[in-house]
């Protein structure tokens, strides 16, 4: 398997299933991008000596893929995705609980209780703005600086939100409106904002590069996503709104994992200051290890409001959440 294709289901099953034993490599299903997978995992084949494929595909796609195959995985580590995914996965049964010595100085919002899910990099929601294609559109007009000020119909088809369904970046940000402004309220301004948003696309990604590109005005995304397109010479102004929500991109072993010991030296890798400070310096995620260093044009996380953002409740929610949005959305 080369590492960078993303192979049919069913190639990638055979492939898996033949490699299963200790000695053989070690299967990733990484929600994460393609870019920062290869680099951490070349990283690591470099330091252990232990070869690595993976699956990239959206947070959805791989969560569901985790839940039905708990009983046979096919693959060692899940990489990547909010914290409430790994705990939807857990309550299903699919996670193997690893409690390491590596995670001794990870701060404890950024772990699970019972060992099994740990995060290596926080995420924080902000607003990404195409100044040439805003002050075209909407001369003499304030750039939005809060979650409100998305809810003007002026901005109706200029602005592009990932889907929900599919993306742990759009649900967060559900979820960051549900406990912000309570459900009943929540739920009023979700169902305000929809009709404004021009495109759901599935990836979390999507966002940023649209708005970098200048086919919409106004993207909700990762600050992280759009700090990096802004790094690479896109005409970005971020926007860091009050009463935001942070959480931490995660990993987590699955259940009867094939190459367990394979599983848990790349845990330790990536809860290191090392594979912290690769990943931020390709996309700006703040690392969560004290020891870590983000990469410069990052924001750091003290520098944004946040609001106390239960993660229980949001994983709690999900599957009602999901139903909702599907049913009055799309």
């Amino acid at each position: 398997m080369k590492k960078s294709h993303f192979l049919p289901t069913l190639l990638l099953s055979i492939l898996l299933c033949a490699c299963s034993n200790e000695s053989g490599e070690l299967h990733v299903y990484s929600i994460i991008h393609d870019e920062e997978t290869k680099a951490l995992t070349d990283l690591f084949t470099e330091k252990t000596g232990i070869p690595v494929s993976y699956l990239r595909a959206t947070t959805g796609e791989l969560v569901n893929r985790v839940i039905a195959e708990k009983n046979d995985p096919q693959a060692d580590v899940l990489l990547g995705g909010a914290s409430n995914y790994h705990m939807q996965a857990d309550a299903a049964g699919a996670l193997e609980k690893y409690k390491t010595s590596a995670a001794e100085k990870i701060p404890e919002y950024a772990k699970s209780k019972n060992g099994t899910w740990t995060g290596f990099c926080v995420l924080t929601l902000g607003i990404g703005i195409n100044k040439e294609r805003f002050s075209q559109k909407f001369l003499g007009k304030d750039i939005p600086q809060t979650w409100d000020d998305l809810l003007d119909s002026d901005f109706k088809g200029e602005i592009v939100l990932t889907n929900p369904v599919a993306s742990s970046t759009a649900y967060l940000f559900v979820q960051d409106q549900l406990q912000r402004l309570g459900w009943d309220a929540g739920w009023k301004y979700l169902l305000t904002l929809a009709p404004l948003v021009g495109q759901f696309p599935d990836s979390g990604s999507a966002p940023a590069k649209l708005i970098g590109t200048g086919e919409y005005t106004i993207g909700v995304s990762y600050l992280h996503a759009l700090a990096k397109y802004r790094s690479e010479g896109f005409d970005i102004q971020l926007v860091a709104p009050p009463q935001s929500v942070g959480d931490v991109d995660a990993i987590s072993i699955m259940k009867n994992a094939k190459n367990l010991s394979a599983a848990k030296k790349f845990v330790d890798f990536m809860l290191s200051a090392e594979a912290q400070e690769l990943m931020s310096s390709i996309d700006f995620t703040i690392p969560v290890n004290p020891d870590a260093k983000g990469a410069e044009g990052s924001i750091p996380v003290a520098d944004i409001d946040l609001i106390k953002y239960d993660t229980q409740k949001a994983a709690d929610q999900r599957e009602e959440v999901i139903a909702r949005w599907t049913q009055e959305v799309k």
